[in-house]
């Protein structure tokens, strides 16, 4: 096993020459696209020195391009193997050090969390990716022990819910890989709680576990705010008679938007339930008939005043 620590592209990464950095970044690719047995411990070292490279990039031009060669030209080609570990280990640091983060470095940050959420969508959907709901399954053998009928019924209905559980099947490892990834997703940046006082307190048999950091809020309005966005560069669309888009193929839009409706429904802070439901709200999903438009709610500010007393009348 390599020691992460002693490899030479690790320090150079947070070096402050430009031309250190490249050719550090070339090397960390060629390592990582050779391997397949980095632990998420091994990653988070190796997310330490790019954090700290991508802090040194200066000018716009360049820091974009360092995103893109982080994102889209490094993701893609990672070995199956790594990939969830390599995600899990970019949103356990972004979500460690985002606070650090200094106003004058802000952007160029967040335009590499908006490259990340635009690669993850390109890998588990554009290009194939297994990705799948797991709790899409749904049983219906018992009707076939239903009184009155007689066996020539009762086998052929046992025969089609054997049938409808290879379908459940097959659709669960076409999606599995975008589950995981959503899974991580809702484990971290979109928690909806930003403290859970029972994860320090579990016992995870996994030596290799490192628990999530939840949120925080500017991280997840963030992610809330490019969510539809990312998701639309990567979608095919065909146009009805109407000349509204529908959505081409067979796309697991509940399980994608799952997230934001978490984080609608659970979230205890109402700003980050009221984003969420602006997102879920957005045009796009309305014209590709994703979700019906919700009437506005009346804020619950303005409610409590209307029962409030106005004063005396002139």
């Amino acid at each position: 096993m390599v020691d992460i620590e002693k490899t030479p592209f690790v320090r150079d990464l947070a070096s402050s020459d430009r031309k250190v950095r490249d050719k550090a970044l070339e090397s960390l690719t060629l390592f990582l696209r050779s391997r397949n047995d980095l632990s998420v411990l091994d990653l988070l070292k190796l997310w330490k020195g790019l954090f700290f490279c991508f802090y040194h990039s200066d000018r716009p031009l360049t820091q974009q391009a360092l995103a893109r060669a982080l994102s889209y030209s490094l993701v893609p080609s990672l070995p199956h193997a790594t990939l969830h570990r390599f995600l899990r280990a970019f949103w356990i640091t972004i979500g460690r050090d985002f606070h650090s983060i200094d106003r004058l470095r802000l952007d160029k940050y967040l335009f590499l969390i908006r490259c990340y959420v635009g690669v993850a969508f390109e890998v588990f959907l554009k290009n194939g990716g297994k990705s799948a709901p797991v709790d899409g399954k749904k049983r219906k053998r018992e009707d076939a022990g239903k009184k009155g009928w007689g066996k020539k019924q009762k086998k052929e209905a046992e025969e089609d819910a054997a049938a409808q559980e290879e379908d459940v099947e097959a659709e669960e490892g076409k999606w599995a890989d975008l589950a995981a990834y959503i899974s991580i997703i809702e484990e971290g940046p979109l928690c909806p709680v930003n403290f859970d006082p029972d994860q320090s307190d579990h016992e995870e048999e996994d030596e290799d576990f490192v628990p999530m950091p939840h949120g925080p809020d500017g991280l997840r309005y963030h992610i809330i705010d490019i969510w539809i966005d990312e998701l639309e560069k990567v979608l095919e669309f065909e146009e009805n008679e109407d000349g509204d888009r529908k959505i081409k193929g067979d796309v697991p839009m509940e399980w994608i938007l799952q997230p934001l409706e978490t984080l609608r429904t659970d979230s205890p802070y109402k700003p980050v339930r009221a984003r969420a439901a602006e997102a879920l709200n957005d045009d796009r999903l309305v014209e590709w008939g994703i979700r019906a438009r919700e009437p506005e709610a009346k804020d619950e500010d303005e409610e409590e005043s209307d029962g409030e007393w106005g004063g005396f009348d002139d």
